[in-house]
């Protein structure tokens, strides 16, 4: 099982990137996006559930609501992070991660069994 995470860069405040973890070996119905800044702890951004079919559920930490979107292709095994109207807090190394159908929707890094490499966000003032 991999996760393949790209599209970070460098971008100015009110930019926006869209990120992609692309799914190998396995599909998951609990995926979610972390990130974490230096000398930070990894914190929640994002996660979906699948439901089957076209039902999907999706959570958002306060910080990211209204500007960051997640979504996921099944056809592919890729989940995205649309993120616009960014600003230099978000600076991070975003990490794609999956568990099991239990962990939906969870906070908790601790709760994700299969990581990414992690790609570099950098949001310039």
């Amino acid at each position: 099982v991999q996760l393949q995470a790209s599209g970070g860069g460098l971008v100015q405040a009110g930019g926006s990137l869209r990120l992609s973890c692309a799914a190998s070996g396995r599909t998951f119905s609990s995926t979610a996006w972390l990130r974490q800044a230096p000398g930070e702890d990894r914190d929640f951004v994002a996660a979906i559930r699948w439901s089957g079919g076209s039902v999907y559920y999706t959570y958002y930490a306060d910080s990211v609501k209204g500007r960051f979107t997640i979504s996921r292709d099944n056809a592919k095994n890729t989940m995205y992070l649309q993120m616009n109207n960014l600003k230099p807090e978000d600076t991070a190394v975003y990490y794609c991660a999956a568990g099991s159908p239990t962990v939906a929707g969870s906070r908790s890094s601790a709760d994700y069994a299969y990581w990414g490499q992690g790609t570099q966000v950098t949001v310039s003032s």
